[in-house]
């Protein structure tokens, strides 16, 4: 019996694709048509962004743990949460957790190292870029990063939340994303991770100048080993 996946869902898009993700790949693993149990829970977005305006992270992490206990009971063996900038909460409320996470910047720096790279160029909304949740976890393996500028990091942010939230993935902003790779490659960066699990509904890779570490498809991946264990 493969382990239960519970996935707390925070925006739509990125919830969609790492749900999509584990189904399509599980076959590979489970056979056809088969894959482990999954059930999802999601308080609406706009209940997050209210306390991380605010920068009250401890409000952010309650409604975290909320999921957490509402899949716990739905009988989750495990917990993902393809959104990074909430992982700043995970962080926070690990110990209180009614079930073990896996940890999308874990996961991200350890196929990285894999990979042999060493400088990862981090896009992202600007509360992940400027935040504390993928500093620690790429210096743990030896991995140095990069974020864009503050100019940068102000218009991805704008993408993220006005257009890729919903579901828009426009031309203008898939040049805008292709132009800040290229300045994180001029700074010595040899791969970039899409830390928000929307930009990869923006950014492929043959549209990077860089190699990309897809933070969503790589945490679905992640799961679907954890589930088969």
């Amino acid at each position: 019996m493969a382990k239960h996946i519970g996935i707390v869902a925070v925006s739509a898009e990125g919830a969609a694709l790492c749900y999509r993700t584990i189904c399509a790949e599980s076959a590979a693993i489970f056979g056809a048509h088969n894959h482990p149990e999954i059930t999802m829970h999601t308080i609406p977005l706009a209940r997050y962004m209210a306390p991380i305006y605010e920068n009250d992270w401890n409000a952010v992490a309650q409604l975290v743990l909320r999921s957490a206990h509402k899949l716990a009971e739905a009988g989750a063996d495990f917990l993902i949460c393809p959104d990074n900038t909430l992982h700043q909460a995970i962080d926070a409320i690990i110990d209180q957790s009614p079930r073990p996470w896996l940890h999308i910047a874990t996961e991200v720096a350890a196929v990285a190292k894999s990979r042999g790279y060493r400088r990862i160029g981090v896009l992202g909304t600007k509360y992940l870029m400027e935040g504390p949740v993928y500093p620690p976890k790429l210096a743990a393996a030896g991995l140095a990063h990069e974020i864009p500028s503050a100019e940068d990091r102000e218009r991805i942010n704008a993408i993220i939340f006005d257009e890729l939230v919903y579901g828009r993935s426009e031309e203008p902003a898939r040049r805008f994303f292709q132009d800040v790779i290229m300045r994180m490659k001029a700074r010595g960066c040899d791969a970039v991770a899409l830390s928000c699990t929307e930009i990869p509904l923006l950014i492929s890779e043959a549209d990077s100048s860089l190699p990309i570490l897809d933070s969503t498809r790589l945490l679905a991946r992640a799961a679907l080993r954890e589930a088969a264990r």
